[in-house]
């Protein structure tokens, strides 16, 4: 790459006519799909801080003349999310503004901070999901997003298969199952569904054909494709091409907005210009503060897949 700082040397053809056409960054761009792995929540703090509730258990049986069981609710574990400001700026000389030949094509250079403001955002949306099995990345509980073993008060609680396999009706049956029998950290059941399937690129068309076909999929029993009939994921599928785990898949659930799977935007997107007086040089940045975080891990259920 090139040195920080735009000069004549950067694009020594721009200095002179005949160049046709510039190319290699007028590409078209995929619409914002980190949009789809989370909830948008605002912050107006350096971080803010989520905390399970955890409450009461079940009733017990009061054995005549003796004395009702007492239960108390409680705090659980906590989620402190801090903001990360992101930046990417550039700078031009005097010579070249004032000697480059091609007016689009310097004028073209916020619309590539822009991109590489917007690409690195879903990247770092996208490492959320990649990162969901790491033993590196944990949540409040001090387990991974993904884990068989969630610790709570009254056991361990999973949101991804017990076995790790590839997108197949099968699997995602299993997972809806496991939605269908979520509890709370008191050990009671909650009414949670999945709503979106989550996807990379590669598994698309296996999507198209499990999710869409009216009879089962890749088999030649005459039964009904159940998830299709049922209405389950009622979200569909929605494809990530940021997505770097390409056997991995994941179902978003009905979780309440702001609690499961987390964009929290302290700054939105600002592009600010500038010259610098002892050189003359122009100036360009982009600022953006944000963190992609989750705080109720029931926000999201997966598998890595079988590879």
């Amino acid at each position: 790459m090139a040195g920080s700082i735009i000069s004549t040397s950067n694009h020594p053809k721009a200095l002179w006519p005949g160049v046709a056409k510039w190319f290699g960054v007028q590409y078209n761009q995929y619409p914002l799909q980190c949009k789809d792995l989370f909830d948008t929540v605002r912050s107006d703090k350096s971080y803010e801080e989520r905390v399970e509730s955890i409450g009461m258990g079940l009733a017990q049986v009061k054995p005549q003349g003796g004395a009702v069981r007492y239960d108390a609710d409680q705090q659980g574990y906590e989620r402190k999310t801090a903001n990360v400001t992101m930046a990417l700026g550039y700078i031009v000389t005097m010579e070249e503004l004032a000697d480059n030949q091609y007016l689009e094509q310097s004028r073209s250079r916020a619309a590539r901070l822009a991109r590489s403001m917007r690409i690195t955002k879903e990247i770092n949306g996208a490492l959320v999901y990649d990162r969901s099995t790491s033993g590196s990345y944990l949540g409040g509980d001090g387990v991974s997003l993904l884990s068989t073993a969630h610790p709570t008060p009254t056991g361990n609680q999973s949101n991804t298969l017990a076995v790790a396999a590839d997108l197949s009706e099968v699997a995602l049956e299993d997972l809806l199952v496991q939605i269908g029998n979520a509890k709370d950290a008191a050990g009671l059941r909650i009414a949670l569904k999945g709503q979106k399937l989550i996807i990379a690129n590669g598994n698309q068309f296996n999507a198209e054909r499990i999710m869409k076909s009216n009879l089962q999929n890749d088999t030649a029993n005459n039964a009904t494709n159940a998830m299709r009939s049922m209405g389950v994921l009622p979200g569909g599928y929605v494809v990530n091409n940021y997505l770097e785990d390409t056997d991995a898949f994941y179902i978003r659930t009905d979780i309440p907005d702001g609690t499961g799977m987390l964009y929290q935007e302290r700054m939105k997107l600002a592009f600010t210009r500038d010259k610098d007086f002892d050189t003359e040089n122009a100036k360009a940045k982009a600022v953006e503060r944000y963190k992609f975080d989750w705080a109720d891990w029931r926000g999201v259920y997966g598998t890595e897949g079988a590879a």
